[in-house]
């Protein structure tokens, strides 16, 4: 899946989804930035996503164009500083 923005990292989601919810307040409270699509209305598009990732439920998670899985393979990325590389750096103090 070709990007449409510059953001690192892509989620497919779907309204309602608890784990879609959490998966952008994680990148949130990180300043990843992200680009959200809405598979409810395109059911061509979830198709081919699921044809490509073998992946079945919502959240379907890209980042810098790899397929990670969903919100708990997103917080073990996380947790292993997996994502380090795409938070804003701090600026140095003093």
């Amino acid at each position: 899946m070709s990007p449409n923005s510059d953001k690192p990292v892509r989620i497919y989601t779907t309204p309602f989804c608890g784990y879609c919810v959490s998966a952008k307040r994680l990148l949130d409270r990180l300043s990843i930035g992200y680009e959200e699509v809405d598979l409810s209305r395109d059911l061509e598009l979830r198709q081919k996503l699921i044809d490509e990732t073998q992946w079945r439920t919502v959240p379907m998670i890209f980042v810098e164009e790899q397929f990670v899985g969903g919100y708990d393979d997103l917080y073990a990325r996380w947790k292993r500083g997996d994502l380090k590389h795409l938070e804003p750096r701090k600026a140095d103090a003093g």
